[in-house]
C-alpha cells in the first residue's frame, strides 16, 4: 500500500529526531571529557606548581582556556540540535538549516550559564595554582572575602527539588530544564508535567518558564556539578576544620 504525504512526513520527522538525538549525545559526551580533562589538567598543574615549573603550568592553562571555548561552543551547538530536532516538522519547501542553526545557536547564547560555569572552572584552576605558594592569601587583585566565596559556590541553581522537598545532592535521578536552570527529581517533575492543571509551567516560584519533556533532562553537567556540592560539604564538615579548644582550656587550667 502506498504511503500517504502524512505518513511520510511522520516517518521523515521521526529519523530528524533520531538522527539529532545520537548527535546531541555525542555533543555531550565530548564536553563531559572535557570538563574531566580540565580537573585533571588542574591537578597535574598543582603538582607543577610545586616542582616552580612554571612554564609548564602556564602552557596548562592556556590549554585549559582553549578546552573551555571550545565546550562552550559544543554546548551551544548541542542545544541546537536538540531543539531543531524536538521542533522540526518536514515541510514542501527546502529548509534552510544553516540559518536554523543560526538562530537556535544564538538563543543558546543568550539564555546559556555555560560561560559563567566555565569563568568558574577557569577561576579555580588559577586559585588551585596560587594557594600551593600563598595558602589563605587572595589572590593579586581579590578580596579575602571574594576568595572564600569563589570557592565554596556552586554552579547550581536551586538545592533542593521545588516538588519533593529532598536536596538535589540526594536525588537518585536528578533531571535540570534546559531553559531555566532549575534542578527536580525526575519522577516527580514527570508526574507534574503531566498535570493539565500546572499548564507545564516550571514549579519554582516566580519562575515563569513554561517545562518541555524533551527540555527537561540530565546533562552532563548536572552530575558533575552535584558531586561538587557533595565534595565541598564533606570539605566543610571535616573534623579538622572545627576549631580545637584543648589547648586553650589547658591554658585557662594553668592560670588557675
Amino acid at each position: 500500500m502506498a504511503s500517504t504525504s502524512g505518513e511520510g512526513s511522520g516517518v521523515a520527522a521521526g529519523r530528524i529526531r533520531s538522527h539529532t538525538s545520537a548527535l546531541y549525545s555525542d555533543c555531550q559526551s565530548l564536553i563531559l571529557e572535557i570538563r574531566k580533562s580540565v580537573t585533571m589538567m588542574k591537578d597535574i598543574a598543582v603538582h607543577l606548581e610545586r616542582d616552580e615549573r612554571t612554564q609548564m603550568v602556564k602552557d596548562l592553562e592556556d590549554g585549559v582556556v582553549q578546552l573551555l571555548a571550545a565546550s562552550d561552543e559544543c554546548m551551544h551547538l548541542s542545544e541546537a540540535i536538540q531543539s531543531i530536532g524536538g521542533e522540526l516538522e518536514p515541510a514542501p519547501e527546502p529548509t534552510n538549516f544553516k540559518k536554523k542553526f543560526d538562530e537556535e545557536i544564538a538563543k543558546s547564547k543568550a539564555r546559556s550559564s555555560s560561560h559563567t560555569q566555565n569563568q568558574s572552572l577557569l577561576r579555580k584552576f588559577r586559585e588551585a595554582v596560587w594557594h600551593v605558594h600563598h595558602e589563605g592569601q587572595p589572590m593579586p587583585g581579590d578580596e579575602q572575602e571574594d576568595i572564600v566565596m569563589t570557592s565554596t559556590q556552586c554552579n547550581l541553581l536551586n538545592v533542593t527539588c521545588p516538588l519533593s522537598g529532598k536536596p538535589v545532592t540526594e536525588l537518585v535521578e536528578p533531571v535540570r530544564s534546559m531553559d531555566c536552570k532549575h534542578i527536580y527529581d525526575k519522577k516527580a517533575i514527570m508526574q507534574y508535567m503531566k498535570s493539565k492543571s500546572t499548564r507545564g509551567q516550571c514549579p519554582v516560584a516566580g519562575c515563569p518558564k513554561i517545562l518541555k519533556a524533551q527540555r527537561v533532562l540530565c546533562d552532563p553537567f548536572l552530575l558533575i556539578e552535584i558531586d561538587e556540592v557533595r565534595s565541598m560539604s564533606k570539605q566543610n564538615a571535616r573534623p579538622d576544620a572545627i576549631e580545637d579548644f584543648t589547648a586553650l582550656d589547658e591554658d585557662e587550667d594553668e592560670d588557675d
